[in-house]
């Protein structure tokens, strides 16, 4: 069960990990500018994108399809990095194989549970009639009923394509739903002493300081930085600053 990847660049082995809802393309920016120094793999999790679609799954579900990707590419030792959800994989493979992982990047997330995030989210996806509608535009009004954000809704958006019978979603929209008490779920206990770094938003709440001691037990040699001006999304928001950050950790 093998994750569809995208890879470019060439140096040492940098995995980039998505969040919920998107594909590897999210990542697009920084993949553009750290190829130049890094050999980028950037796979699509289970249930998004194009990778193998399940209908089970947790953290150590997904960190091992990871794993296994870097198994069949031969690599023994990477730098990882991951955002929101692909943090919480990040993070739980890098406790469970430490020593495979050089160094550690986790970007606005912390290794806690968190609440439901995405009600609205689930109920607006579902309720758009993928074999009715003509277009993204119409796509997006339906959308628009449940998801005030026009930012959200164009991420959202990006995993809707044509098929015979209409539109669908690359993702597995009913398993994420059934199993998003597994995707809000904390990490595993344990201990990564390399180097990591945290990547906070300034203005988002998904890394709040009493997370601090959840942190810092599990990954003792962390640093944060935090991207001012910035939300959920800092590789996006402010991509030159971000990509700075990565590349000085890496290289330091």
């Amino acid at each position: 069960m093998s994750l569809h990847f995208h890879r470019s660049g060439s140096g040492e082995p940098l995995l980039m990990l998505h969040g919920l809802f998107g594909s590897w393309e999210n990542l697009g920016g920084p993949i553009k500018a750290l190829q130049q120094q890094f050999d980028i793999i950037a796979p699509d999790m289970l249930n998004h994108g194009r990778s193998p679609q399940v209908d089970q799954f947790n953290y150590s579900t997904f960190a091992d399809s990871v794993l296994a990707l870097a198994d069949q590419l031969g690599l023994q030792q990477f730098n990882l990095l991951g955002h929101s959800m692909g943090g919480k994989i990040a993070m739980e493979l890098a406790l469970n194989q430490p020593e495979r992982v050089s160094r550690l990047i986790v970007v606005d997330i912390a290794p806690v549970q968190y609440p439901h995030h995405h009600t609205d989210v689930f109920k607006g996806l579902k309720q758009v009639p993928l074999n009715a509608i003509k277009s993204r535009t119409e796509a997006d009004q339906h959308l628009s009923q449940h998801i005030d954000s026009a930012s959200i809704r164009a991420f959202l958006l990006k995993n809707l394509y044509r098929t015979e019978a209409g539109f669908d979603w690359r993702m597995n929209l009913e398993a994420l739903e059934r199993e998003y008490d597994q995707i809000a779920s904390p990490m595993s206990e344990g201990e990564y002493l390399g180097p990591t770094l945290f990547i906070k938003g300034s203005e988002s709440d998904y890394i709040k300081p009493e997370y601090q001691n959840e942190v810092v037990k599990r990954f003792p040699k962390v640093q944060l930085r935090i991207i001012e001006g910035t939300g959920h999304w800092p590789h996006a928001e402010k991509p030159a600053l971000f990509t700075k950050i990565v590349e000085r950790f890496l290289q330091s």
